[in-house]
């Protein structure tokens, strides 16, 4: 270089007013040592401290006379920030207003220097090879769909109706057909030299995606990336990917950023499950960040599930994803039963309770209900009003039979209480959770072993032989050859919960149960009635999501319209919101609010919520507004500080999946 050297860094900072690259000279002891996408540390003159950065790039100093921090200490070199991991994660940030640097801190995990010296001072290791064999296996199991094989060859977006059975694995075990589709598909990108990555929602989809991984790749080039593994194996696992080796990631959502080489496929199973929504600002969805990758990279990209959400069906009908359709489309055997009249234990109808007498001879049976515990839900016995905590006004429930009451908000015990409506003293269990479900049917079936799983009680995978499961919704374990009955409970009460998503959540909720019973099973939904039921029961999903999405079209509801959430004081919404309408045209009905609202992690943090609706076309404009505004609240809020620690005084969040939440 001609100039003087300089690197381009991002800080590893939360701070919105340092989300952009800034120039530090490269000191003659470190030129040798200061490369691109390695971790360094650096002075932050405004702070006076040192933090740690990501080299982004090497140039020349815009201006030789001006001033420039040294960079203090190169960290490691390793080159764990390859460019288009930094490009992915300014994409994916711009575009839900939040900073890249939250991005990196969700793709890159906890570095270990044990770890990484092993990993620096390994030997070159050759490209993994898919045996012949076990390419001709992939094609066999992606042929149930014509052209799909072909369509993720060419880089296409592609949505897939996943066949709701389970199919044998490459090593002869039994897995789930979506779970043989996502292993055949990567199997054939990696024998073409490309990476895939496959995203899933928790830990069972995981098992099913590892069983049918196991034996058709090569050991070296399948590695999992979520955070319940142990630290050390984690960051292993992510330095693999950096390599310049082609590489098979499964994972939850953060494995959506994982840096391969050559990536040629991204596969995402069950886009609705609401694990595959970050938590972490900038908040962002797993399925918009692999939208972003795929404009980036132009690879494959599979969404597949046993339901269609309205977001990818939206996609479908503007044309940016095609649907590939099975060659055959085979269904679980749905009954709609009814509980009027019905002589049977409450909350079941007279067939189902038959279908899991009848199937209980010879397999176990999976009973899907809404809440985990005994009785999630206590009324006034006198004037059946809701029983509420005396000391925060929150719901009562019962954790045991005969067991002191308990507040579900503040955990506080309720030994003495009285109604504030009628003053009665009397307590009456009003629902049943998953625990008093299966004491009861285990009274109902004596001689039965009876399964709970829920969130404190998880089970993986049942064996084949009889059994009660009783399972909350998405802690269905895994029957071994298939449940000989599925009993979907309490579906009103499911349907009556205050989201716009409901009916895609309850539809999803029955179907990915219904997936799990054994060919010609029959799967009860007892006591619904309506779209939901009708979608379920002829197994079209899809033609659900087409009408909700017509239904919501001309109320501007999402995904017909983005929508972002604003939180903060309220003179810094109130000037966010200006500077968005100067910025941006809106609709006279674009802006809901802002309301007084109890904001932040501790309930009492006092401020205001708007809510902004806006179109696909305005969005880098909005998003590009709101991350100013945000920018200037910070730098405004710490110029006033005086000393005291600066608070961030505005937070947006775009991409809102349910307004009404």
């Amino acid at each position: 270089m001609s100039g003087r050297p300089v690197a381009r860094v991002l800080l590893d900072s939360p701070l919105p007013q340092l989300d952009r690259l800034l120039d530090y000279a490269i000191p003659p002891s470190l030129a040798d040592q200061v490369e691109p996408g390695i971790r360094i540390r650096v002075p932050l003159r405004t702070a006076g401290r040192i933090i740690d950065a990501f080299v982004i790039e090497i140039g020349e100093a815009v201006d030789p006379d001006r001033p420039l921090s040294e960079i203090d200490a190169v960290v490691s070199a390793a080159r764990i920030v390859p460019p288009h991991l930094y490009e992915l994660a300014r994409r994916t940030a711009d575009r839900a207003a939040g900073s890249a640097a939250d991005i990196l801190r969700l793709a890159i995990p906890r570095r270990l220097v044990r770890v990484e010296k092993t990993w620096l001072a390994r030997e070159s290791a050759p490209e993994p090879v898919v045996a012949p064999e076990a390419q001709d296996w992939a094609r066999r199991a992606l042929a149930g769909f014509p052209g799909l094989a072909e369509a993720v060859g060419e880089g296409s977006r592609l949505a897939i109706d996943a066949p709701p059975r389970a199919e044998r694995a490459f090593s002869g075990a039994s897995t789930a057909a979506w779970a043989a589709l996502f292993a055949a598909a990567a199997a054939l990108t990696l024998a073409e030299g490309r990476s895939a990555v496959l995203v899933v929602p928790d830990h069972r989809d995981l098992e099913q995606l590892a069983r049918a991984l196991a034996g058709l790749l090569p050991a070296d080039a399948v590695v999992s990336d979520h955070s319940d593994r142990p630290a050390g194996e984690r960051y292993r696992d992510f330095l693999r990917t950096v390599e310049e080796r082609p590489v098979v990631v499964l994972g939850n959502r953060s494995a959506i950023y994982a840096p391969v080489h050559r990536l040629g496929l991204i596969a995402l199973w069950d886009d609705g499950d609401p694990l595959l929504s970050e938590p972490l600002a900038p908040y962002v969805h797993a399925r918009d960040a692999a939208l972003v990758r795929q404009g980036l990279e132009q690879v494959a990209l599979v969404f597949a599930g046993h339901t269609r959400t309205t977001d990818v069906q939206r996609l479908v009908e503007i044309g940016w994803v095609r649907e590939v359709a099975a060659h055959r489309r085979p269904t679980p055997r749905i009954v709609l039963s009814a509980t009027q009249g019905d002589a049977a234990p409450a909350r079941i109808s007279s067939g189902a309770f038959a279908a899991a007498r009848t199937a209980l001879e010879s397999s176990p049976v999976l009973v899907q209900v809404a809440r985990p515990g005994y009785s999630p839900v206590l009324v006034c016995a006198s004037c059946r009003r809701a029983a509420r905590c005396r000391h925060c006004a929150g719901p009562l429930q019962a954790e045991s039979r005969g067991s002191v009451p308990s507040c579900r908000w503040c955990g506080r015990s309720a030994p003495v209480w009285s109604c504030g409506h009628c003053e009665g003293t009397a307590l009456r269990l009003a629902s049943s959770g998953s625990s008093r479900t299966a004491d009861e049917l285990g009274r109902a079936f004596p001689g039965v072993r009876v399964i709970l799983s829920d969130g404190t009680h998880a089970v993986a995978e049942v064996a084949d032989e009889p059994a009660l499961v009783v399972a909350t919704r998405g802690a269905e374990p895994v029957a071994a050859n298939g449940y000989g009955a599925v009993l979907l409970l309490d579906g009103e009460r499911m349907l009556m919960a205050d989201s716009l998503r409901i009916g895609e959540d309850c539809l999803r909720w029955w179907s990915n149960a219904a997936a799990l019973a054994a060919p010609g099973a029959p799967v009860h939904l007892v006591g619904v009635a309506g779209a939901v039921a009708r979608a379920l029961a002829t197994w079209t999903q899809a033609v659900y999501a087409r009408a909700e999405l017509a239904d919501r079209a001309p109320l501007h509801l999402p995904p017909t319209a983005r929508v972002a959430a604003i939180e903060g004081e309220a003179g810094a919404v109130e000037r966010a919101l200006d500077e968005l309408r100067a910025a941006v045209e809106l609709a006279e009905d674009a802006v809901v609010g802002p309301v007084e609202a109890m904001l932040g992690p501790r309930r009492g943090e006092e401020g205001v919520r708007a809510l902004v609706l806006f179109d696909y076309a305005s969005g880098p404009r909005v998003t590009a507004s709101l991350r100013a505004s945000v920018v200037q609240t910070a730098v405004r809020g710490r110029r006033s500080a005086r000393g005291a620690r600066p608070r961030n005084t505005l937070r947006v969040r775009v991409d809102v999946i349910d307004p009404a939440l």
